[in-house]
């Protein structure tokens, strides 16, 4: 256990967060087991997408002094292992909370103090920090929490028992346990108005009791009978049945009981007596509250995400009731302090504020924050900045996510679906459309007509959706009209939109495709696969009289080029054809080792990526129509997606093992690879290179994952099946939290690998090297005495005609400057010694060239020197060299340079300049020019021996290019 939790830790440091608390690192030196493998490539960033769960959220509000928009609400919202705190004016996100180790079951607020309990211990934040937390001593997890003055009062999981802690002292000790008896297990909590030290406890068998927390004993015990039914109606209603809501409302000793039976009491705890009996049809009670600004009115939530509220002045008499509220139980209900506003979250995860403009007018929806109530299983990318997702859920549902800010983020729109609903008294889930299935997009011509395409779950027609007006588009193509009478008519299985964003073309699971036009909805082409080729009959060993035909070979994946020349299309059958654009024949098929069951294609480079069901990626160049690439995915899981990079370089591949892997397509090795905690079912790649999105089959998030190779130096190697990190998937990152840039600054990989290839000085002894260093560089070491001379001011710099303000003046009635007189400079007298010191000093060069002479084959440390100098101080040190004895040297290392292949361009360029310089003394001086003629020598023997290779990789270049 000790080894989990220091590896979650690790990962947590992993992450690009803004802050890391001090005990987290101080775990981290003190923990004796290794890091665990991080993946070198993406990094966790963010999730997208998640508003609330089924965890009650916890409402406050703030009154300030002459503030005239009144209260300020905050609301705070469970994530499972973390919360969010968001601002209720604008639905704004302030803060989000570090993850825990177990999921959060409750949470309540105390001024800016956030309580969490989560597993055994319940945990204190200040500003998304923690600072304390206290534990059960009992090792059994926490249900319910809530503060009640100074101390915080705690409901084990199997209800028996409430744990009550002193959390104003610094110590926070546990001071008291109270064990309840046998046959009442405790789910809810609510301390009374006005009752000093006292508190209602719920049950699951429809009991309450009211205990003294300080003197620890049962005041009084409610039984179910007198709580649900009267006096008169014992005998209706005998079986028990848990108590899922308990509220205060505004009159003194009433509180509000609701029941999983649906049934709602309004009781009166000082007179044991029950006021008002309510009964909600279509599931239980979840949540109650008390409208408190004046008007006698309840609201309660049912687990199938009703809303009603009942007028309490007319004896509990239904006002009005909201169907579907929530796509799903309603789990809190708060009426804002003062305010005809109701909050209402659900586990659809969403938030949704009511505006209730009078008691009998209808309520409507004023603000809301929601996201995806079922797992997403289809995302990709919109437009060419990569800050836009349009994501598809088993809700039925396209949402717009935006990656910048959540509150960009919407649900495409459907119609006027509530409106239909009221009147055909159905659900409103059931009216929307069915899962989508395959989307396609082009922002090319989005502001002028519908920009996206779908295709819907045993659907024949296809949809067109418009981002720019948030909303279904104008058409739906029927695939079944453009058919032909006589031809069976199949559902459509994937759809491809136009680089032009001009057409839209959609596939059958009966072998056709058609194409439409989006600006006009008018069909244009149609497209056929043809009967089964020979080999694909081979393969699967079919006799001629089971030969499918051409009606039974379904469309799996649909693509067309940048340039609309080529259509392509893949069969279930294992086929790829390529069509005509314009003629629509068929002109070549590919026949795959299997089936295929889906396709990419990245347009700028040609490349289209076949999924294969043997586990296998097989990437097709369009142009050459090859093979030019296959990646294996490992034995245990079939493919689910695939994504580009931008560039062609990397292919991102998920799979049912819960694997995530990156090829690099030029090797076709496998460079990246990490195990998440549930299957990623889709992904998609930025079109920036900046983020990877997955979606989960756990999770209604999206979760964005960070290329470290954007923001730091990462080093790729290939590795093997066995090489798979483990990481948890990413948090939830508040849009108030510092910029994106700032937070990467954790991306940076800290172990560098100690296996890397670094390029060597020199690949052979036989081969010519050189500098690597700017060719300019040395152009303008041959060139530097007409720069110079170019460069040089052709006048000297003129005086200021006007004297500047800040010249001191003199003191006195007229305005004169305190001109200093300019002393006489006196000429520096030059003296013998130092005339003598002058001519024995040498040079940073000279000296490095007496060394190399002596060691007579070291001259690194020479031509390193060199090379960083600029060339004017290169041109300063060669006209230094005076005496015989050094250019006698630098004679002699230039030959040794030329002679180990190195730095060839270097030496070129010093040897010219030296000769231009020096070439009267060298000539005259018979020991130089001996010296100069062995140099001679070798230059002609290099300089033949680089012709001939230059001539030799010409001759194979004209060759293998007579040969294509």
């Amino acid at each position: 256990m000790a080894t989990q939790n220091a590896e979650d830790v690790d990962i947590i440091e992993a992450r690009p967060r803004k802050r890391i608390r001090n005990s987290t690192k101080r775990k981290r030196a003190s923990s004796p087991t290794h890091p665990p493998r991080v993946p070198i490539l993406f990094a966790p960033f963010r999730a997208l997408g998640l508003i609330t769960n089924h965890i009650p959220f916890y409402m406050q509000t703030r009154s300030y002094k002459d503030a005239t928009e009144g209260p300020r609400i905050h609301i705070l919202t469970c994530l499972g292992r973390s919360w969010a705190l968001w601002e209720g004016g604008k639905m704004g996100l302030l803060f989000v909370g570090p993850e825990v180790q177990d999921p959060i079951s409750c949470l309540v607020m105390d001024g800016d103090a956030v309580w969490a309990a989560s597993g055994v211990h319940v945990i204190k934040y200040l500003r998304g920090k923690e600072v304390s937390r206290v534990s059960n001593p009992l090792q059994t997890p926490l249900a319910f929490v809530i503060l009640f003055g100074s101390q915080l009062l705690a409901l084990t999981e199997d209800g028996r028992r409430m744990l009550i802690w002193e959390v104003s002292t610094n110590e926070q000790a546990l001071s008291t346990t109270i064990q309840f008896d046998i046959g009442f297990t405790a789910t809810s909590i609510l301390h009374p108005a006005t009752y000093l030290n006292k508190v209602l406890v719920a049950s699951s068998e429809g009991d309450m009791q009211l205990w003294n927390i300080r003197t620890q004993t049962c005041i009084h015990k409610f039984s179910s009978s007198r709580l649900r039914t009267l006096p008169s109606q014992q005998h209706m209603n005998s079986l028990s049945s848990p108590i899922t809501a308990l509220t205060q409302s505004p009159a003194i000793d009433v509180v509000g009981v609701g029941f999983m039976s649906g049934e709602i009491s309004v009781y009166d705890v000082r007179a044991d007596e029950r006021l008002m009996r309510m009964y909600m049809d279509n599931g239980g009670i979840k949540a109650l509250s008390f409208r408190s600004d004046g008007h006698p009115i309840l609201a309660s939530a049912s687990s199938s995400g009703h809303i009603a509220l009942w007028d309490l002045d007319s004896g509990g008499r239904l006002l009005h009731l909201i169907r579907g509220a929530h796509d799903g139980a309603v789990s809190a209900l708060e009426w804002v302090p003062g305010q005809p506003v109701l909050i209402s979250s659900g586990e659809d995860n969403s938030v949704k504020q009511w505006l209730y403009e009078s008691p009998t007018a209808v309520p409507r929806l004023l603000k809301f924050r929601s996201g995806h109530h079922a797992p997403p299983h289809l995302i990709r990318f919109y437009g060419e900045d990569g800050k836009q997702l349009l994501s598809a859920s088993a809700d039925r549902t396209l949402r717009y996510i935006s990656v910048v800010r959540d509150s960009r983020s919407y649900e495409m729109s459907q119609g006027s679906l509530a409106r239909k609903a009221t009147i055909l008294s159905k659900p409103l889930a059931s009216l929307k459309f069915p899962p989508i299935t395959s989307i396609s997009c082009s922002s090319t011509r989005s502001k002028d007509w519908d920009d996206v395409l779908t295709a819907h779950a045993d659907e024949m027609c296809v949809r067109s959706w418009t981002v720019l007006n948030k909303r279904v588009g104008k058409h739906t193509f029927n695939s079944a009209e453009s058919s032909k009478k006589k031809s069976p008519s199949g559902v459509v299985k994937c759809v491809c939109v136009t680089a032009c964003g001009n057409f839209g073309l959609a596939g059958s699971s009966t072998g056709e495709i058609h194409m439409w036009n989006m600006q006009s909805g008018l069909k244009r082409k149609s497209f056929r696969v043809g009967p089964c080729p020979q080999a694909v009959i081979e393969r699967l060993e079919l006799s001629s009289m089971t030969k499918p035909k051409a009606s039974e070979r379904g469309i799996t994946g649909l693509a067309s080029d940048a340039l609309n020349r080529v259509v392509i299309a893949t069969t279930s059958d294992g086929t790829v054809n390529f069509f005509d654009f314009q003629a629509c024949t068929l002109d070549q098929v590919m026949v795959l080792p299997t089936s295929a069951s889906s396709i990419m294609l990245q347009r700028d480079s040609g490349l289209l990526a076949v999924i294969c069901d043997d586990m296998v990626v097989r990437i097709i160049d369009i142009e050459t129509r090859r093979i030019v690439r296959e990646l294996a995915c490992g034995v245990q899981g079939r493919i689910l997606d695939i994504a580009f990079s931008s560039d062609s370089r990397w292919i991102v591949v998920t799979s049912l093992d819960s694997v995530i892997r990156t090829f690099d397509i030029p090797t076709g090795q496998l460079i990246n690879a990490f195990r998440t905690p549930s299957v990623a079912t889709s992904i998609a790649f930025s079109p920036t290179n900046d983020f990877l999105a997955t979606t989960h089959v756990d999770s209604v998030g999206i979760f964005l994952w960070a290329n470290r190779s954007q923001y730091s130096e990462v080093a790729f190697r290939a590795i093997s099946e066995d090489n798979i990190a483990e990481v948890t998937l990413p948090s939830m990152q508040g849009s108030e939290e510092d910029e994106a840039l700032e937070a990467l600054e954790a991306l940076g990989v800290e172990d560098k690998p100690t296996d890397v290839f670094s390029t060597p000085s020199q690949l052979d002894g036989d081969l010519v090297t050189l500098t690597l260093l700017p060719r300019a560089r040395w152009q303008t070491l041959l060139n530097l005495e007409v720069i110079q001379q170019r460069n040089k001011p052709k006048e000297p710099p003129k005086k200021p005609e006007h004297a500047p303000f800040f010249l001191p003046t003199l003191p006195g009635v007229e305005h004169r400057f305190a001109i200093e007189e300019k002393k006489q400079e006196t000429p520096e007298k030059h003296t013998r010694r130092l005339d003598k010191m002058v001519a024995n000093s040498q040079s940073t060069l000279q000296k490095l060239l007496v060394e190399s002479d002596k060691n007579s084959g070291s001259d690194d440390a020479l031509f390193n020197y060199i090379k960083s100098l600029s060339p004017a101080a290169i041109d300063l040190e060669l006209r230094s060299l005076v005496s015989f004895n050094s250019l006698r040297q630098f004679l002699r290392a230039i030959k040794r340079r030329l002679q180990s292949h190195l730095d060839f361009e270097a030496v070129q360029a010093l040897q010219n300049v030296v000769l231009r310089i020096h070439a009267d003394v060298i000539i005259e001086n018979e020991d130089l020019r001996t010296e100069l003629e062995e140099l001679l020598k070798v230059q002609k023997k290099e300089s033949g021996r680089v012709l001939d290779l230059l001539a030799s990789s010409l001759g194979t270049l004209g060759f293998v290019r007579d040969i294509q």
